[in-house]
């Protein structure tokens, strides 16, 4: 069943308000900062609209306040039940340090429909759309990999193109992809961007190939679906984290989930740019006036587009 169309632009301005809220910190070297002044409208434009909505995706436990944490709810309490997946500012140190690709990010399905992952790290490959589905594994090889992914774009191993997450931790998919000749483009953070560089009409890379965030992992995986794209994932749990996904309803601890076991149905997804990057234009402050744009998708109604809105600031920001 399909998500109202009307509320995308409600969920639209949640983001935009994070956004500009968040833009206030940018440069200023202060992460809690820049990241509060996300939550703080986030929240307050996501408890007007009428719905029953409950964070499933968050930035932490019940007692982390003031962020936006698992089992919230939020809404009007009337109206239809949404799972919510948010990160009100991806990229704290990015804002901070007024770096690109900062931005305030969520992702809205049918209560049920979303997978609730704990905060913890996942094993992930993304890749674009118009192929094979499952094509690939994250018990293969990463030769394994690379091979069946280039066999199905019709490339050289050579030809293909890698985003990888600067990590030691990704010593040996590095060693491998280097000896395949894979051209590697890494990035320092911003796991969700790093997963959305293989959709899009020229994407930057073929595949994403990291251990990066769960939570990333699952609102990465609702712009995918958009696309028609995949993702695999895999949680990495500790004995500590293995109760809290327990707490989550997850009993298979080496359970690899598919794109359809993140994202059952329909969604929307929404990503407003805080610094320039990949999904969108940064906050532009135009003295009396803000410019934000949003990337925004809805997967049922076949919505891809980049928006830009004009927010006055006295009459939006007393």
């Amino acid at each position: 069943m399909s998500i109202n169309s009307k509320y995308l632009n409600l969920f639209i301005k949640a983001t935009e308000k994070a956004a500009i809220g968040a833009s206030k910190f940018i440069g200023k070297k202060d992460k809690i900062a820049a990241d509060k002044g996300a939550v703080d409208p986030m929240r307050r434009e996501l408890n007007k609209i009428n719905m029953e909505g409950t964070v499933v995706i968050g930035e932490g436990e019940m007692d982390e306040a003031p962020m936006l944490y698992i089992g919230e709810k939020l809404g009007t309490l009337k109206g239809p039940k949404f799972d919510i997946a948010v990160d009100p500012l991806e990229g704290t140190k990015f804002t901070a340090n007024n770096e690109p690709n900062a931005f305030s990010v969520l992702a809205i399905a049918k209560k049920g429909d979303l997978l609730s992952a704990p905060d913890t790290y996942m094993e992930k490959i993304a890749i674009g759309s118009n192929l094979p589905k499952n094509l690939l594994d994250l018990d293969n090889s990463v030769e394994k990999n690379i091979h069946l992914l280039a066999n199905a774009k019709n490339k050289r191993p050579s030809e293909l193109k890698a985003c990888v997450l600067k990590r030691q931790r990704h010593e040996n998919i590095i060693k491998e992809l280097t000896k395949m000749n894979v051209k590697i483009n890494y990035i320092t953070d911003g796991d969700i961007a790093g997963a959305l560089s293989v959709i899009g009409k020229d994407p930057k890379n073929d595949i994403y190939y990291s251990t990066g965030g769960g939570p990333e992992g699952v609102i990465a995986a609702a712009a995918l679906s958009c696309y028609g794209g995949q993702i695999q994932g895999r949680l990495v749990l500790d004995d500590e984290e293995k109760i809290r996904a327990k707490k989550l309803g997850i009993k298979n601890f080496k359970k690899k989930y598919n794109i359809d076991e993140m994202i059952k149905g329909d969604v929307i997804f929404c990503a407003t740019g805080v610094t320039t990057g990949d999904l969108a234009n940064g906050v532009e402050d135009l003295g009396n006036e803000f410019n934000v744009t949003t990337f925004a998708l809805h997967r049922s109604k076949k919505i891809i587009k980049t928006i830009s809105n004009i927010y006055n600031k006295w009459i939006h920001f007393l």
